[in-house]
């Protein structure tokens, strides 16, 4: 059973929102490249999580904190005999170690994933005692992306590569696990700890006035240029169509993402929407969607 679902986190929607409506420098590209295939490997393995529900618990992207030092796990599946931790990642290309270093096969060094690895391991153990919980804990750094291979790999680490992923889920499917009260208890209890507030990310500067203003089309990333009936947007580049409503509350979301400081109003909507004619038509989704505040020209919505 899954107990928290994997979700795209607040940094990558941000940084998708930015790549569209700003020229982002080629490091921040790069930067939001990473983040893109990371979530796209996390959903990969998910997939693959799938075939152990049965008896098992799992909990995605979890941020906690112990003893003032947050970390963060991609995947936790609770069974009755064993806590597995899971750090996945999606490298793609050769790699190589030497020692505690990793590099490309370019000769650049990147962050050694065994450290994190082992860092959130002894943090969650730490945790887990402090509720409490006694069940073992084994963590595995997975690579998902069978386009990926590390020379001069460490042979006595938790390192499961492509090739080795089916056997080794394979061989946590055939060990029983029966599940009892414990186990829900310890899941609930580290849902409860889950923080939300999610800490300082790196983004780059942006400010209202250097963003591009208007509503895109979800399949292409082009943006609307007219709207072709009171109901739908049409996009000239792809051909999509897109509810009228739906395209206008995507917006708010986005701007709400965006400039959570900033109040919403119809005022606001119009001008970041930037080429829907009609205020009331902006209104009307606003009022039929959103708690509305204060009065006249002081409403805005929540």
């Amino acid at each position: 059973m899954i107990i928290k679902p994997r979700k795209e986190s607040l940094e990558l929607k941000i940084m998708r929102y930015l790549r569209i409506r700003m020229n982002l420098s080629a490091e921040d590209e790069q930067y939001c490249f990473n983040l893109e295939k990371g979530y796209e490997g996390e959903l990969k393995f998910d997939e693959r999580l799938d075939e152990l529900l049965l008896g098992r618990l799992v909990l995605n992207d979890l941020l906690l904190e112990h003893r003032n030092t947050l970390f963060q796990t991609d995947s936790l599946l609770i069974s009755s005999g064993t806590n597995y931790l899971f750090e996945v990642k999606n490298y793609e290309g050769d790699f190589y170690v030497d020692g505690d270093r990793w590099y490309s096969m370019g000769g650049n060094e990147i962050k050694n994933p065994l450290l994190q690895l082992n860092r959130n391991e002894s943090l969650l153990r730490q945790l887990l005692k402090a509720l409490g919980c006694n069940i073992p804990v084994e963590a595995y750094l997975v690579f998902v992306n069978p386009e990926f291979h590390l020379y001069q790999a460490p042979l006595n680490q938790n390192i499961i590569f492509p090739t080795q992923l089916n056997r080794f889920l394979d061989k946590i499917k055939k060990q029983p696990s029966r599940l009892k009260n414990v186990h829900s208890t310890l899941a609930e209890q580290l849902l409860s700890l889950h923080l939300t507030d999610t800490p300082n990310f790196r983004l780059p500067d942006y400010h209202y006035d250097n963003l591009r203003k208007g509503i895109y089309c979800q399949r292409c990333c082009g943006f609307y240029d007219q709207q072709n009936t009171r109901l739908y947007f049409f996009c000239a580049k792809c051909g999509e169509k897109e509810d009228y409503e739906t395209a206008v509350l995507r917006s708010v979301e986005e701007f709400k993402l965006l400039f959570p400081n900033d109040k919403i109003t119809t005022n606001q909507i119009h001008e970041w929407s930037n080429f829907i004619k009609s205020k009331k038509t902006i209104r009307k989704v606003l009022l039929e969607n959103f708690r509305t505040i204060g009065h006249g020209k002081y409403t805005y919505f929540e």
